[in-house]
């Protein structure tokens, strides 16, 4: 019973991790909180300069290392190349965060067909393409007693119905959410989790417009009064990707202080 140690649960300290679009937002904070509790995290991003320089001040914070991949994983030519250098460093990967994502508003009348297929592109297909490319890398470190994880990060637009226009973004994270239970469903015999979080309000890039505009709006919809903060987001993917969450799979995880539970008058 001597693995019960709280400390021991949630360790995940030396698990190689790859965190895409790790170099701001949502995956900033899930990298941190991985580095904090020395692991050897890998983030991705579009641009170099942001990745590089996230990555320093990560490793300097430690215990754990920060190590830059920039990618632009619209390009599935892109995701196969993250691989290939990924695996000039590591023969095995335990956590794969599946991070990157774009959004776009606009009315239904003018929702541009483009926009449309950048946002599906990259939140729901390449996410599948890099998962798939990423398969050999976490064969080899998954275990009966330590599966390898992946970790989908979708969102409460993908369960309820958001106030704003954002349809593409919201089918394709429900759409992910579907598809993190379809590979969940497929990766138990191979000792692979795969789960998915739906954050709700996050102090990210991609809210701060509308957080500045409808903060407290936003606040009031929120049981517990406030909106995520980097440890909530972290600490969820460490349980996901450390022996205490080594049972949860297929899970979607509605990180959003209870906003989707808020009785409605």
């Amino acid at each position: 019973m001597s693995s019960m140690h709280s400390a021991s649960l949630f360790d995940v300290k030396d698990k190689v991790v790859l965190i895409t679009g790790g170099s701001r937002g949502l995956g900033l904070m899930i990298a941190h909180g991985f580095v904090a509790n020395g692991a050897k995290v890998y983030i991705s991003s579009r641009s170099a300069n942001i990745c590089d320089q996230a990555a320093k001040e990560l490793t300097k914070l430690g215990p754990g290392k920060c190590i830059s991949l920039p990618a632009d994983l619209q390009s599935l030519d892109e995701v196969k190349r993250l691989v290939t250098e990924l695996s000039k460093h590591e023969f095995k990967v335990h956590v794969l965060v599946n991070n990157a994502g774009a959004t776009w508003g606009a009315p239904l009348d003018e929702y541009p067909d483009a926009a449309f297929e950048k946002v599906m592109n990259l939140n729901l297909k390449r996410v599948f393409s890099l998962t798939q490319a990423m398969m050999p890398l976490l064969d080899a470190a998954a275990t009966d007693k330590a599966p390898a994880s992946i970790i989908n990060i979708g969102s409460v637009a993908g369960i309820h119905v958001p106030n704003l226009e954002t349809y593409a973004y919201s089918a394709s994270k429900a759409a992910l959410h579907q598809m993190t239970r379809v590979l969940a469903g497929h990766l138990g015999d191979r000792h692979i989790t795969c789960n998915a979080i739906a954050p709700g309000p996050f102090p990210s890039k991609m809210m701060a417009a509308t957080l500045k505009d409808f903060g407290e709006a936003i606040v009031a919809g929120i049981p517990l009064g406030r909106i995520g903060a980097p440890e909530d987001i972290a600490a969820t993917c460490i349980y996901l990707a450390s022996r205490a969450g080594a049972y949860t799979t297929g899970a979607i995880i509605p990180l959003d202080g209870g906003s989707l539970v808020k009785a409605k008058a």
